[in-house]
């Protein structure tokens, strides 16, 4: 099957290029939020320094697990030619520790805190419907080139790629909603507002990149 080895690096190079936009975001929007507010100067040193660390070591290496996990998943589906719900269900039961222990905000949440097992569910719905739409990528058998080619490929139709692109969208609101509401669930010591703040954000940023991206994508 070279067209799937083929998918899968077009998709795997996506998902890194995709993480390095937003890990920037995450960047520049840490700075600009430390920049305002009359204590900010107090707490700067400490958060920037936090997500530095954050975004070099945790999150790069969490993510691109992650990326592995999501797409070594789809490809057993597709090698094993069984793609029934039952043997999805039974590959996410399986991998999904391993991709909520690499994921970026359960690495900074409590394990006890009363919303956890909340956000923990909606993570794992994350991770199905990333092995979901990861299927529709790899199973292309089309002569294409690049990641355009391979989207057109995959969802024929920009509604279809849009509804996709929704679903996963919300799932991550969700979860950014369940942070925002009880901000206790977070493990860093300082700067909780502004962490939060630039979570928000920069999620706002992405989800406007992508659906532009989109756009031109289908255009």
């Amino acid at each position: 099957m070279n067209y799937m080895n083929r998918n899968y690096k077009i998709l795997e190079r996506r998902m890194i290029d995709q993480m390095q936009i937003s890990l920037n975001y995450g960047k520049s929007l840490i700075d600009s939020e430390l920049n305002v507010g009359a204590l900010n100067f107090v707490v700067k040193p400490i958060v920037q320094s936090f997500y530095k660390y954050w975004s070099d070591k945790d999150a790069k290496v969490g993510t691109l697990e992650q990326i592995r996990i999501t797409l070594d998943s789809a490809k057993e589906l597709v090698l094993n030619g069984d793609l029934s719900k039952e043997k999805l269900d039974k590959i996410i039961n399986r991998n999904f520790p391993i991709y909520l222990k690499h994921d970026q905000t359960n690495m900074q949440c409590k394990k006890n805190h009363s919303n956890y097992l909340r956000l923990k569910e909606v993570t794992k719905k994350c991770f199905e419907t990333q092995v979901e739409e990861s299927l529709l990528f790899l199973k292309v058998e089309e002569d294409i080139k690049d990641y355009t080619e391979l989207s057109k490929a995959a969802f024929k139709y920009k509604e279809k790629a849009y509804q996709a692109l929704k679903r996963q969208l919300d799932f991550n609101e969700e979860g950014i909603s369940i942070v925002e509401e009880d901000d206790s669930i977070l493990k860093v010591p300082i700067g909780k507002n502004i962490i939060l703040k630039v979570l928000r954000k920069g999620f706002e940023l992405t989800k406007e990149q992508l659906i532009e991206e989109l756009d031109h994508i289908f255009n």
